[in-house]
C-alpha cells in the first residue's frame, strides 16, 4: 500500500511539474494574463469549454494557439462567419466510387470540429443553427449525422471567443447555451508594465519557438486525479448555500431579488467543485480550500446569475452579486 502512495504521488508530483513547465512557454509569448493562464489550464484539468470575452486586440487568439502549441495536441481554428453553415464545422457526406466495383456510395468526410483543441473564434458571429451545432459536439461529445454517431477526439476542448463591443449583426449565445461553457473568462486590458513589454516584444524579429510539455494521455490522466481531490462536507454545503443564494425564489438576501431575475442551476455547484479540485491539484494540493471556491466562483456564476434590466440600469453586473454573496 505504501508503495502504491509513493507510485500516485510521484506521478502527481511530474504532472503538476509538467503544469508549471506549461505554464512557462505561454509566457514566452504571452506577457501578464496569469488569471486569464490559470482559469484556462483549470478548463482543461476540469474537462470543461471556456468562453473568452475581450476587445480585440488583447491576444485571445494568440494565447489560445500558444496553448496549443506547448500541447501535443490537434488544433483547429474554426472563424465563425454569418454564412457558415453547420456542415462548415461538423463535415458532410460526399458520393464516391469504389474502383474495383464501380458502385457508388456516401462518405462523410469529417470537419474541422474532429480535433483535440478547438478554438470558435467570434461565435457571436454566426447564426444559431451553427452555433447549435458545435454546442451539440460540447454537450454529448459526439456528433450525429445521417442516423451515424461519430465520437469526438479524447481529450476534447473548445476554447470560444467573443467581442464585447460591437453588437450589430451579431447573435449573442442564448443564456442556456451558455451554461455549457465551464467558466466565463473575461480579460482585461494589460498594465503599463506588461504593455511596455507587449510593444517591445512585437514589434522585433525574435519570435520565441514554444515547446511541447504536455501530451493528450498527461491531460487525461491530470482529468482524472482532479476528480479523486478530495473536498469536505462542509465545503459541498457552502456551495450548495451560495448556488441557492443566487436564486430570488430560495435566497434570503433582499438585494438578489432586487437584482436577480434567473439565478443559477444545479450545474454551477458542479462546475464550482469541479474547478476548485483542479485548481487546487494545479497549485500542487490534494485538498480543497475555501479560498479555491471563491476563486472560481466568478467564473463559474458570471454567464449563470442573469441580473435584470433594474439591475443593468444600475451598472450592477452578475460578478458584483457574486462578491455580495461571498461577503457575507
Amino acid at each position: 500500500m505504501d508503495d502504491k502512495l509513493l507510485t500516485a504521488e510521484k506521478e502527481i508530483k511530474e504532472l503538476t511539474n509538467k503544469l508549471s513547465l506549461l505554464k512557462k512557454e505561454i509566457a514566452k509569448v504571452i506577457v501578464g494574463q496569469e488569471e486569464t493562464v490559470e482559469h484556462l489550464l483549470i478548463t482543461f484539468l476540469a474537462g470543461g469549454h471556456a468562453l473568452l470575452e475581450g476587445v480585440p486586440g488583447l491576444a485571445k487568439t494568440l494565447l489560445i494557439r500558444t496553448l496549443s502549441q506547448a500541447i501535443d495536441l490537434k488544433f483547429n481554428r474554426i472563424q465563425f462567419t454569418p454564412d457558415l453553415m453547420p456542415s462548415d464545422i461538423v463535415g458532410t457526406e460526399i458520393l464516391e466510387e469504389d474502383q474495383s466495383s464501380g458502385k457508388k456510395f456516401f462518405k462523410f468526410n469529417k470537419g474541422p470540429i474532429f480535433a483535440n483543441i478547438i478554438l470558435a473564434d467570434e461565435i457571436n458571429r454566426t447564426p444559431p443553427k451553427t452555433q447549435a451545432a458545435l454546442l451539440e459536439a460540447m454537450q454529448e461529445f459526439e456528433i450525429t449525422y445521417s442516423g451515424e454517431t461519430y465520437p469526438m477526439a479524447k481529450p476534447f476542448f473548445i476554447l470560444a471567443t467573443q467581442n464585447p463591443i460591437e453588437q450589430s449583426g451579431t447573435f449573442p449565445l442564448p443564456e442556456a447555451q451558455q451554461d455549457r461553457f465551464l467558466f466565463y473568462i473575461k480579460i482585461g486590458y494589460p498594465t503599463a508594465k506588461e504593455e511596455a513589454a507587449i510593444l517591445k516584444n512585437t514589434t522585433g524579429s525574435r519570435k520565441p519557438s514554444v515547446e511541447k510539455v504536455l501530451g493528450g494521455e498527461d491531460i487525461i490522466k491530470l482529468q482524472q486525479l482532479v476528480r479523486d481531490v478530495p473536498i469536505s462536507d462542509d465545503l459541498i454545503a457552502y456551495v450548495n448555500k451560495v448556488v441557492r443564494a443566487t436564486r430570488p425564489e430560495t435566497t434570503t438576501n433582499t438585494f438578489v431579488k432586487e437584482w436577480v431575475s434567473w439565478g443559477a442551476g444545479p450545474r454551477a455547484g458542479q462546475a464550482m467543485i469541479l474547478t476548485a479540485k483542479a485548481r487546487a491539484l494545479q497549485a500542487g494540493r490534494l485538498a480543497v480550500t475555501q479560498e479555491d471556491l471563491k476563486k472560481v466562483a466568478f467564473p463559474v456564476l458570471r454567464h449563470r446569475v442573469i441580473v435584470n434590466f433594474r439591475a443593468e440600469a444600475e451598472g450592477i453586473t452578475s460578478d458584483k452579486v457574486t462578491e455580495k454573496l461571498l461577503e457575507q
